[in-house]
């Protein structure tokens, strides 16, 4: 049974025999409301006891709380016991201020404040909070004026949640009152010549493939947006797209596939929201466990901190319900959650199938499906899962592919899951950020502690927080141990084997600047935010080039400058020229032990030999026929 509050209690308790709130200041009408769901039986008991209490309180006049009835003659000792358990844990007043609240256990949400249990969940902005004293906080940060009058309505708690809600929902179950939104060029930009548009297109470095692409926006004021979803891109902090953002966000809005390669940070994940937050504005919530919209990620972390961005989007937009549905977390809770009208699901694809065998959310309404991270959702591990939930999703759908790095082989499987694609690359297709300095060092395998010690006690490289990547769990847990007795810094390490509790407080800590080195395998290689992080070691290199780009691009987060130190030797001698190839093109130099190894002279042998075999086998057509005749012409000149 449902309990109303200014702040939801996201968990009520279900109740079976009468409730007493003795410690919460309830109005009579909000205690018959309580008992609308129990028994003939049950309800005249429970009116009985308010009447009891009403006149306890009279007599008393004591207003701030409730005392406790006396038990009726007819009511069952033993049930009374069992009842009494239940009060204490739904008299419960709503807490007021951070301090008086716990931590989280595993799986439970998180304020969006102060990362504390967050047992509520903000009338205003559906977002978790742990405490009237971080509501008003957040509603301040939201713009929702100053959040104080949030102490002065423990009086007035009853339908102020529950009415406007009801309503919002009834709305959105016709159809909306809003206007459908539809994208269409703006007259600023439907004025620029074929040239201009050109010129701006190789000014950001965006380069289009497919038939009839849509011009790039300027500003997010060009699409036309809703007016809620314009405020909220403003109080998000998003003031101008950026060059992924404006040419993937206008295609994606008109319905098109896309498949889109971009720097590490360079606002993808905004890139894909925008359309698929107004896909799933366009169709009203059908039934409780059937989304519009889904959204594949490789890894928890990264799946947590897209939902945290779309629920930035749509704050205040009826009935846009987002669910996350990820392992490591408990499974009840997010089953519980498909019960209500779901609109945009961000998911694992393992967990997903789990849930999809139960039967406890269908696919079959989605309408734009996003996978985050391709190349590695489309890797042998993921790509069987990834296919068997694109099972149960409708033919015709919508599919935004998205990543820094996208490997030719990639591409040509990627290419099978959409039609008629629009092909979008930002920047050089497949390398390392350009906003973050390489430096690739050649350390023998006992020398790399100590480089790094000596890394982490230089005030020209140390900027806290950094990060230090490493090939394997028990190496993380060894180093992290190391790295706190020699230098005293505070280190964590993060890795598959931690909980999913552990995990979220470690990134959060990460993100708030509580940890100021922090050890970790690949779990936070992809797609996560750091937007702290200045300083990226590898202390173990990556073992491919791909892995490589998206760890570097941890340090330089949306234009943001950054440094990555790379250790490097024999170890790693099979990726010699593609090191050389990467890193060498943005101008950093290389160790000598690097450029004059044999292996390295090897590798660039056989690619010249390649190349010469591709060549020779070119097809003679009518505009390399001259240059044919001349390579083979052996006349001296």
């Amino acid at each position: 049974m449902f309990m109303p509050r200014a702040l939801k209690v996201k968990r009520p308790a279900q109740v079976s025999g009468p409730v007493l709130n003795k410690k919460s200041k309830v109005s009579q009408e909000e205690r018959k409301d309580e008992g609308s769901s129990a028994t003939p039986v049950q309800k005249e008991e429970i009116s009985e006891g308010t009447k009891t209490q009403d006149e306890t309180i009279k007599a008393s006049g004591e207003s701030a709380c409730l005392t406790e009835s006396p038990m009726l003659k007819d009511e069952d000792p033993s049930a009374s016991s069992d009842t009494e358990e239940e009060e204490e844990e739904e008299e419960e007043p709503v807490k007021s201020f951070k301090k008086s609240q716990r931590w989280p256990e595993p799986g439970e949400p998180v304020c969006v404040m102060c990362g504390r249990y967050g047992e509520y969940i903000c009338d205003s902005t559906d977002n978790d909070v742990c405490s009237l004293e971080c509501k008003a906080k957040h509603l301040f940060k939201m713009g929702m004026g100053t959040g104080a009058d949030v102490f002065n309505r423990k009086d007035t708690i009853g339908d102020e949640r529950t009415q406007p809600q009801q309503s919002a929902v009834d709305t959105d179950g016709v159809g909306g009152s809003e206007a459908v939104y539809a994208y269409k060029d703006d007259l600023f930009i439907s004025g620029l010549t074929e040239e201009q548009v050109q010129r701006i297109k190789q000014e950001l470095g965006i380069e289009t493939q497919g038939s009839e692409v849509k011009r790039p926006i300027l500003e997010f004021e060009h699409c036309g947006f809703p007016a809620t979803l314009n405020g909220n891109l403003k109080k998000a902090g998003y003031a101008a797209p950026t060059p992924v953002q404006m040419q993937m966000v206008p295609v994606g809005l008109t319905g098109r596939d896309v498949i889109v390669s971009a720097d590490t940070g360079s606002g993808k994940t905004v890139a894909f929201l925008l359309p698929v937050v107004v896909r799933a504005l366009e169709k009203p919530a059908q039934s409780a466990g059937s989304p519009v919209a889904l959204i594949l990620t490789p890894t928890r972390e990264l799946a947590i901190q897209i939902e945290r961005q779309a629920k930035e989007l749509v704050i205040g937009v009826p009935n846009m319900r987002t669910a996350l549905l990820v392992g490591g977390m408990p499974l009840p809770q997010q089953l519980h959650r498909l019960k209500s009208s779901i609109k945009i699901i961000i998911a694992t694809p393992g967990r997903l199938i789990e849930i999809l065998k139960q039967k406890a959310v269908q696919l079959d309404m989605v309408k734009v499906v996003v996978v985050d991270e391709v190349d590695t959702m489309l890797k042998m591990g993921f790509q069987q899962q990834v296919l068997e939930v694109l099972e149960h999703v409708p033919e015709e759908h919508q599919t935004l592919l998205a990543s820094a790095t996208i490997p030719t082989g990639t591409e040509e499987l990627a290419a099978r899951l959409v039609r008629d694609p629009v092909r979008i690359a930002i920047g050089e297709k497949n390398q390392p950020c350009a906003n973050v300095r390489q430096i690739v060092l050649w350390l023998e395998e006992p020398s790399k502690k100590k480089k790094l010690f000596e890394i982490l006690n230089d005030s020209k490289l140390y900027q806290p927080p950094v990060v230090v990547f490493v090939d394997c769990k028990l190496g993380a847990d060894l180093l992290c141990e190391a790295v706190a007795k020699v230098t005293g810094l505070n280190t964590v390490a993060i890795h598959s084997d931690k909980t999913q509790w552990q995990r979220n407080r470690i990134l959060r800590g990460l993100l708030e600047g509580d940890f100021e080195v922090v050890i970790s395998t690949g779990v936070l290689g992809r797609g996560l935010d750091l937007a702290n992080v200045k300083l990226v070691v590898n202390f173990d290199m990556p073992n491919t080039m791909d892995e490589y780009v998206h760890q570097v691009g941890r340090a330089g987060r949306l234009g943001h400058r950054g440094t990555a130190i790379t250790f490097l030797n024999n170890t790693h001698k099979r990726m010699f020229l593609e090191v050389v190839k990467r890193v060498k093109a943005t101008g950093s130099s290389l160790p000598p032990q690097l450029l004059n190894s044999p292996y390295l002279h090897e590798q660039q042998k056989r690619e010249r030999k390649k190349v010469k075999q591709e060549s020779d086998n070119t097809l003679v057509t009518k505009n390399n026929l001259i240059d044919i005749i001349r390579k083979h012409d052996r006349r001296k000149k």
